[in-house]
């Protein structure tokens, strides 16, 4: 499987956004902000035809697309402070139909279904060099902000007294969100990124007791589902995305069925 080129890609690819994930994961289910991911994943697709249309690189164009639905998404919440899901089904709302009208302009629907399901082992040098890019700055800024945001999802009130600002800090979360979805539309899928998302977070959260410890649980987690999925799917011939969020949720529906002490 090795000797291939595009499973070598395929694996660095799947490690790095087994690990971004979960990092941006967990301060959002904590937050309750799960339909966040389904937003932005919708945004990207909105992204990939809006680049298909325009004749340039879809990967770009979904990021461009996430940053813009996540900063819309915290503006949105700051304006409506008593309905904060709203916002994430306006923007939901606006991205389905800005990919569907991009859609119909590119000539047909043909050329956009490997960003739906996900195709790991056609990425380029190009979208190679953009994930680890992402990656690098995604990683950077979980690290400083790492303390600010673990104080913001339990004790809001504490994390205002001691200075931080919530506006700055969700936009700059948003803004990770954004970008982190937007990679892994072309490698896991449009329409599923949402779940890799979520899915390792809470097995991890039903394996262990403390923050760290959710975090940890769930990067390993998350590496064993992208390793499983690909491996399976590299000798099967099926879908990487699909098969991988199946795994997770294989794992996760066992560990619900597994009384923990």
């Amino acid at each position: 499987m090795f000797e291939y080129e595009f499973m070598q890609r395929a694996f660095i690819v799947g490690t790095v956004l087994a690990v971004i994930l979960p990092l941006i994961g967990l301060p959002i289910v904590l937050k309750r902000l799960s339909m966040m991911g389904d937003t932005l994943s919708h945004a990207s697709l909105a992204g990939v035809a809006v680049g298909l249309c325009f004749g340039f690189n879809p990967l770009l164009g979904s990021a461009i697309a996430c940053v813009v639905a996540g900063l819309s998404v915290e503006a949105i919440r700051s304006r409506l402070s008593a309905y904060h899901e709203i916002s994430t089904v306006i923007v939901l709302a606006a991205s389905i139909g800005l990919a569907g009208v991009f859609t119909s302009m590119t000539g047909g629907g043909s050329s956009i279904t490997a960003y739906l399901f996900g195709s790991i082992v056609t990425i380029d040098d190009f979208e190679l060099y953009l994930v680890l890019g992402v990656a690098v700055v995604v990683v950077g800024l979980y690290a400083l902000l790492y303390d600010r945001l673990y104080l913001s999802v339990f004790d809001p009130t504490s994390a205002a007294l001691m200075g931080i600002r919530p506006k700055a800090l969700n936009f700059v979360f948003s803004f990770l969100v954004a970008i982190s979805v937007s990679i892994a539309a072309k490698t896991i899928g449009s329409l599923i990124v949402s779940s890799l998302l979520v899915i390792p977070v809470i097995c991890g959260m039903r394996f262990a007791r403390t923050y760290r410890g959710s975090l940890a649980a769930s990067i390993g987690l998350s590496l064993a589902f992208v390793y499983a999925g690909l491996t399976l799917s590299y000798y099967q011939n099926l879908k990487p995305g699909s098969v991988i969020v199946l795994i997770a949720v294989a794992v996760l529906v066992a560990s619900l069925l597994v009384r923990r002490r």
